[in-house]
């Protein structure tokens, strides 16, 4: 599933140019992550050189280089994976992709609810795009970070336990481990023309503010106002962020960051 905040990136464009990056995926979690990494093709051919799905023990770390030029990429987190028995996008209780461990790099985009963080680099107006994501719905805290002073993107809370009607899916002690979009929940009952997809009579700024999705002050003004929590988010001014290109920044993903 591409995401609104995703498209945006995409439709942003990429300068072509020749250098990297370095990305860090941290695992601050106390239990075994299994990162993903998605490149809409689309957009462009540049791509990480990196696996897209790995195995990250507690508080471990991996680091990599991503051209400069990355668009409409995204880093995620499963949990609760088991790959031996069934290698696809049911393979962890959530998060999963098609291709099992390694996600496939044409259809790996992750099964919801998932955590997302999403860059373009070096678009055509000079700038780094990032962001949290929680239009697929949230399952770990998360952060971005990066050495040259620009703004942090996080949603650095638990929002599984407290999300009532959109909580789970459930481990195997009945603890929620993810929280779903209003949207992906079906609250509205018909998707397709629905204020929490923005969708049908929905589909614009003007007919979809915040204030007519559920839940939205949940996520986003009362646990994680820096993240991007519905379609048009932007205009909250606390969801898409940016980064002078001519910085070079490296940027660090952090699961299960402390709490800000």
């Amino acid at each position: 599933m591409i995401t609104t905040a995703s498209a945006i990136l995409l439709l942003l464009g990429a300068a072509t140019t020749s250098s990297a990056r370095t990305f860090t995926v941290y695992n601050a979690c106390p239990f075994t992550i299994w990162p993903a990494m998605f490149t809409d093709l689309n957009a462009g051919s540049a791509v990480p050189s990196y696996t897209t799905g790995w195995e990250a023990g507690a508080y471990t770390a991996v680091s990599f280089n991503v051209p400069d030029n990355w668009t409409a990429g995204r880093i995620w987190a499963r949990r609760d994976c088991n790959f031996a028995t069934n290698p696809g996008p049911n393979s962890c209780l959530d998060g999963g992709c098609n291709g099992g461990l390694v996600c496939d790099p044409h259809t790996g985009t992750g099964v919801p609810p998932a955590s997302l963080a999403e860059w373009s680099l070096s678009t055509a107006d000079g700038n780094d795009y990032y962001d949290v994501s929680l239009v697929d719905g949230y399952n770990l805290p998360l952060a971005i970070t990066n050495n040259v002073g620009c703004p942090v993107a996080n949603c650095p809370v638990d929002l599984g336990p407290n999300c009532t009607a959109l909580k789970g899916p459930y481990d195997s002690t009945g603890f929620p481990v993810g929280c779903k979009s209003a949207c992906d929940a079906n609250l509205s009952g018909n998707p397709s023309n629905s204020p929490n997809c923005c969708s049908g009579q929905y589909s614009t700024p003007a007919t979809c503010p915040s204030s007519g999705v559920q839940y939205y002050s949940y996520f986003s003004k009362q646990n994680c106002p820096n993240s991007y929590v519905y379609a048009y988010d932007e205009s909250s001014g606390t969801a898409l962020w940016t980064c002078p290109a001519s910085k070079e920044a490296d940027y660090t993903l952090t699961f299960c960051p402390p709490p800000s």
